[in-house]
């Protein structure tokens, strides 16, 4: 089983996992589908290891060759044949490095996505905890860290392994104490490695996680900078960064002098180690026990047991940073949405507009109190219900509960007669459509804005919608027309533009229930007066709920719901409500709307 296997409905996590458990589940699902790769990048590294440990046998035999007079033309083969194994050994390496750079992008290129879309689909509490630079960072960073651990990590290591293994047998060949000696110089080595291992990793995962919030704080901050500077913040929001970034760098500091020491035993190690193979090749040969060849290949394979020993080092430091990361991509793979997808036989909904009804629904975020208390409505299909209600009254959480970002903690919603835990969430969201007053705009093209790039909705299907929004002529004036790219969060539109384009989203989803944020709330007259006609267009057909600010709005509902701290206070038909001089929406209308709610 691997780290996390999501099912096409989203669902859940399987328990917490050993180290061991989740290095195997990610080379499971990530590499077996580059197996052919993977061996390839195998067989490179095996051939390139038999060349390092044949070339110094050419070396012995050309220098043995020539301390003894032997033919020039012997010696010339042995210098070609040396230099036809160091070519193809670089040729071979390349190769390697080639592949496994491909096969490590290539995973975490698939690792980023099932991430990525892993978080979408945790529920909104999660996404209010957690910042959007924050999670760039996990989602990217934290996942980057782990290319080597797929593209080379284990190939290397056993690689490397066979090499130091492959030292020792021709070392023990030439001499058995010999051979011991550096077996139990490798095993030191590779000792005192693991015992500095686990020292780094927990210092590697306060690094990233330091990282993740000064990620998160440049990302609010940046986007908030017209009111940072409009409230002459910009003293305080440098403390603050200058607190992150110390944070920051102090457990990166820790973390990178844990990994130091790690290189710092390891080179001494290595130095006693080459000390020990000259001093013996010496005294091997002074004693004429060995000749110059072998005199010369004992020094050179200790000297070789550096290289393959330091890139085990080396491996096993990215290890420790990648472990740090697979524990925090683990901690969101795990997370499991409390908002589920139906289970058992979906419902479908019908292609018309839809009856709503809240029976007894009450919320609360986490544990505290209840932000909706009891609310019970019907809104009969086709009809609109218009909802009143001062800031924090509930209003913006109850249009939540219709597309399920989070479910109730009491009580039941149903569409048609349907409740919505019984309908499939795309087919939910798909006949459920919101208008607010923050537009929300890609920096992609004008048809991929107004898709939201479903492929499936035809030119001739948005050219009639923005026809019918009196938007034709406008995008008709853009350098390329649908395909004119619009600049993220809509730079360089007016805020009509982008109301009516949200509007032109919604006409080509063809739902059965809108939800209206008071869109025109922030419009000039004239652009106000087309988005009133497009609402008008909207509602036809369509049941309709909407969060009112202004009389203008109100006088659409058919029915009046009024919040106060959770609780439905008023519920009826609008004319009557505003013919009774007793009711709530009565006072307000008399008041004035804007002014009671304010």
């Amino acid at each position: 089983m691997t780290l996390r296997e999501l099912d096409l409905q989203g669902r859940p996590a399987i328990p917490p996992l050993s180290p061991f458990q989740q290095y195997r589940g990610l080379l499971n699902r990530y590499l077996r589908p580059r197996l052919a790769q993977v061996l390839g990048m195998a067989v490179l590294l095996l051939v390139g290891i038999a060349l390092q440990l044949v070339n110094p046998q050419v070396i012995r035999y050309f220098l043995d060759t020539a301390q003894s007079g032997g033919a020039p033309r012997s010696l010339m083969y042995a210098a070609g044949l040396f230099i036809a194994f160091a070519i193809l050994q670089q040729a071979l390496a390349l190769a390697a490095n080639l592949t496994s750079q491909n096969v490590g992008w290539s995973a975490t290129n698939h690792l980023r996505a099932d991430l990525a879309l892993h978080c979408l689909r945790l529920d909104m509490t999660f996404h209010k905890q957690h910042t959007p630079g924050e999670m760039i960072q996990r989602v990217d960073e934290d996942v980057t860290q782990l290319a080597n651990f797929f593209s080379q990590f284990t190939v290397r290591v056993l690689g490397n392994g066979l090499l130091v293994l492959g030292i020792l047998i021709s070392l023990s060949r030439e001499n058995p104490w010999l051979g011991l000696g550096m077996a139990l110089y490798t095993g030191l080595t590779l000792l005192v490695l693991s015992a500095i291992q686990e020292l780094s990793i927990s210092r590697w995962a306060a690094a990233r996680q330091a990282n993740a919030e000064q990620y998160g704080f440049l990302e609010e901050h940046i986007s908030g900078a017209e009111e940072i500077r409009a409230a002459g913040a910009e003293p305080y929001a440098m403390r603050r960064l200058y607190q992150q970034m110390r944070a920051y760098l102090e457990k990166t500091r820790a973390a990178f002098v844990i990994s130091n020491l790690t290189s710092n035993l390891t080179n001494l190690v290595f130095g006693l180690g080459f000390a020990a193979g000259l001093a013996l090749g010496v005294f091997l040969y002074t004693r004429g026990q060995a000749t110059l060849g072998a005199a010369y290949l004992i020094v050179y394979y200790v000297g070789m047991l550096s290289d393959p020993l330091q890139n085990i080092r080396e491996q096993v430091q990215d290890l420790q940073q990648a472990t740090a990361s697979i524990q925090r991509i683990q901690a969101l793979f795990v997370l499991q949405p409390q908002v589920t997808a139906s289970v058992g036989q979906a419902t479908s909904l019908p292609r018309q507009a839809l009856s709503v009804a809240f029976s007894d629904v009450s919320f609360h975020y986490e544990e505290n109190e209840n932000v909706l208390e009891g609310v019970s409505l019907e809104i009969p299909a086709g009809r609109v219900l218009g909802i009143l209600g001062r800031t924090g009254s509930g209003k913006s959480t109850l249009t939540r509960l219709l597309f399920r970002f989070y479910d109730p903690t009491q009580g039941a919603i149903r569409l048609n007669g349907v409740d919505l835990r019984q309908v499939a969430l795309p087919e939910l969201r798909q006949r459920v459509a919101m208008v607010t007053q923050d537009v929300q705009l890609f920096q992609a093209t004008l048809r991929e804005n107004l898709t939201l790039f479903n492929p499936r909705i035809r030119d001739d299907q948005i050219n009639q919608v923005l026809k019918s929004l009196f938007l034709w002529d406008w995008v008709q004036s853009l350098p390329k027309g649908l395909d004119t790219i619009l600049a993220a969060g809509g730079q360089g539109l007016s805020a009509g533009e982008a109301q009516l384009l949200a509007f032109a989203r919604v006409f080509l989803k063809d739902p059965g229930l809108v939800i209206l944020d008071e869109a025109s709330a922030r419009l000039d007259p004239a652009t106000e007066a087309l988005v009133e006609q497009a609402v008008d267009r909207l509602f036809q057909g369509r049941t309709a709920v909407v969060i009112a600010h202004r009389l203008k709005t109100v006088q659409r509902a058919d029915n009046i719901l009024i919040l106060e701290e959770g609780r439905v206070v008023e519920y009826g038909a609008r004319q009557v409500l505003a013919s009774d001089p007793g009711s709530r929406f009565y006072h307000l209308l008399q008041t004035g709307l804007e002014e009671a709610l304010a």
